[in-house]
C-alpha cells in the first residue's frame, strides 16, 4: 500500500469506529411507560436519528426532532430532520429550538426525553435569550470564531445567551433525560460539547464577560446587556453542578477522538507500521502545534529518537486558527501547510490532517496530504506557500497541487485527526 493511500485509509478507519450507525443501538434504553421524545443537534444528529428509529421497537411510541448542518439530513420516519445553520447560526435552526423546548416542556413524569448530542450542536440549537436577536447571535459568534478563542471559550459566551443550551434543555423537562453524545471536544466533558444542553454548567455570566473583553470583541448592545444583567443577578444562571434537576439526568458519552485514534493506529499497526498516539486532546494555534510536530519529526530522522523510523505519529483533538488574512483553509489545512513549511521538503515524510466530520472549517474539503514533493511540486506551479499561510488560504495550496481531501459529509464529528508518517 502506497503512503499516500495507507494515510487516507488510516483515516477512513477513524470516522468508521465514530459512526453513530454503529455505536448508537448498544445504548439505547428501554422504552418508558410513557412516551418517548428524542430531541438533539449537531452534525451527527440526522445518523443518530436513524440509529435511533432502526432500533426502537415498531410498537412503541417515538417521536421528535433533530438539527443538524445543512447538507448533512437523512431520511427518517419518526423522528424529523431540520437542517439549519453552522457555524453560524440561523433563523431555521431558531425556529426548530423553539419547537423543541415547547415539546420538552410538555413531556410528563412517565416519558422519556433521549436527547442526541454531537459536535455543531452549539450553532444549530440556537434559541436566543429574549431580547437577543438572531442576528446579534449571529455576529457575536462570527466574532468569536475569528478571535482564536477556544471552543470551551466559545461555548461559555453561547450557554448564556440560550434558553436552551449551559443545561437549560434538561431543567425544562420534568421527563427522565438520557443524553447520547458524540464529542468533539478536548476532554469529553458533555457540558462542552454543543454547549451541553443537558449538562450542568460551571461556568457564569461573568465568565462569559470576561472572555469577551480579552478578546477585545465588539459584541451587539444586546447581547452584552444580557450577559451584564445576567452577572447582575437580573437574569437567571444556567443550572450549576450539584442542582437537584440532574438527579433525573444522565449524560453518555458513546463516541470520542480516543476511540478513533485507537483505531487508526490499530490499522496502521496491521499494515506494518508502528503507530504512537501522541494524545486527542491536543489544542493550540494550528502553526503552533505544527512547529512541535516538524521538531518531533526533525528528532526522530536525525536520531532515531524517541521512535525509530518507520512510525507513524497519530493525535487528535482541536487546534485554534486565529484569522489575519481573507483566504480560505480550515485549522486542519493550515496545521499540514505549516507542517510543510517547517519541514522544508525532509524525505520520507508524509503527513495527513482532516476533521472527521468532512469539513475542514467552513470548506468543501475534510483537510488534505502532505507528501515529501509537496514544496517542489508547489515551486514548479509557481505557488508561494508563505505567503498562502500569511493569508490563511491553506486550501489554495492544497487545491492546485491535487492534495485536497474530499470526502463529503460523515455525519459524525470526533474532531481533527492527524498523522505523520515517517518512513
Amino acid at each position: 500500500m502506497t503512503p499516500r493511500k495507507l494515510l487516507i485509509e488510516s483515516f477512513r478507519t477513524a470516522v468508521a469506529a465514530a459512526d453513530p450507525l454503529k455505536i448508537v443501538p448498544r445504548h439505547l434504553p428501554r422504552p418508558p411507560r410513557g412516551r418517548t421524545l428524542v430531541v438533539g443537534a449537531g452534525k451527527a444528529a440526522a445518523a443518530m436519528a436513524r440509529a435511533v428509529e432502526t432500533h426502537w421497537p415498531r410498537s412503541a411510541p417515538l417521536e421528535g426532532t433533530v438539527i443538524t448542518r445543512y447538507g448533512h439530513g437523512l431520511p427518517t420516519s419518526r423522528i424529523d430532520v431540520v437542517e439549519a445553520g453552522h457555524p453560524v447560526p440561523d433563523e431555521r435552526g431558531e425556529e426548530a429550538a423553539r419547537d423543541i423546548l415547547t415539546r420538552v416542556k410538555g413531556l410528563g413524569r412517565d416519558d422519556l426525553l433521549l436527547c442526541l448530542v454531537s459536535g455543531g450542536g452549539s450553532s444549530l440549537l440556537s434559541l436566543p435569550l429574549p431580547g437577543v436577536p438572531m442576528a446579534d447571535l449571529k455576529e457575536v459568534t462570527r466574532e468569536l470564531l475569528r478571535c482564536g478563542a477556544s471552543i470551551q471559550e466559545i461555548n461559555t459566551v453561547r450557554k448564556h445567551l440560550s434558553q436552551v443550551q449551559g443545561g437549560r434543555l434538561a431543567a425544562a423537562s420534568p421527563a427522565r433525560v438520557l443524553a447520547l453524545i458524540v464529542s468533539d471536544v478536548t476532554g469529553d466533558d458533555p457540558t462542552h460539547i454543543a454547549s451541553g444542553p443537558c449538562a450542568p454548567d460551571p461556568t457564569t455570566y461573568a465568565d462569559a464577560l470576561e472572555i469577551l473583553k480579552r478578546y477585545r470583541v465588539g459584541a451587539p448592545d444586546a447581547v452584552r446587556d444580557a450577559l451584564t444583567f445576567g452577572n447582575e443577578g437580573r437574569l437567571e444562571e444556567t443550572p450549576k453542578p450539584g442542582d437537584p434537576i440532574f438527579r433525573r439526568v444522565q449524560n453518555r458519552v458513546i463516541g470520542t477522538a480516543q476511540g478513533s485514534l485507537r483505531a487508526a493506529a490499530r490499522f496502521l499497526r496491521s499494515e506494518g507500521i508502528r503507530s504512537v498516539i501522541l494524545g486527542d486532546s491536543v489544542k493550540g494555534e494550528a502553526r503552533d502545534i505544527a512547529t512541535v510536530y516538524s521538531a518531533l519529526v526533525k528528532q526522530i530522522r536525525a536520531h532515531g529518537h524517541p521512535w525509530r523510523a518507520p512510525i507513524a505519529l497519530v493525535s487528535g483533538g482541536e487546534a485554534t486558527v486565529t484569522v489575519r488574512g481573507e483566504g480560505r483553509g480550515g485549522r486542519c489545512s493550515e496545521f499540514l501547510l505549516s507542517l510543510v513549511i517547517e519541514l522544508e521538503g525532509m524525505k520520507n515524510v508524509y503527513a495527513l490532517a482532516c476533521d472527521t466530520d468532512g469539513i475542514d472549517g467552513s470548506e468543501d474539503n475534510a483537510g488534505a496530504i502532505a507528501t515529501p514533493d509537496s514544496l517542489s511540486r508547489a515551486g514548479k506551479l509557481a505557488v508561494r506557500p508563505n505567503q498562502l499561510l500569511a493569508g490563511n488560504n491553506a486550501y489554495d495550496f492544497f487545491e492546485k497541487l491535487g492534495d485536497l481531501i474530499v470526502t463529503g459529509p460523515t455525519r459524525t464529528n470526533v474532531n481533527d485527526f492527524r498523522v505523520i508518517l515517517v518512513r
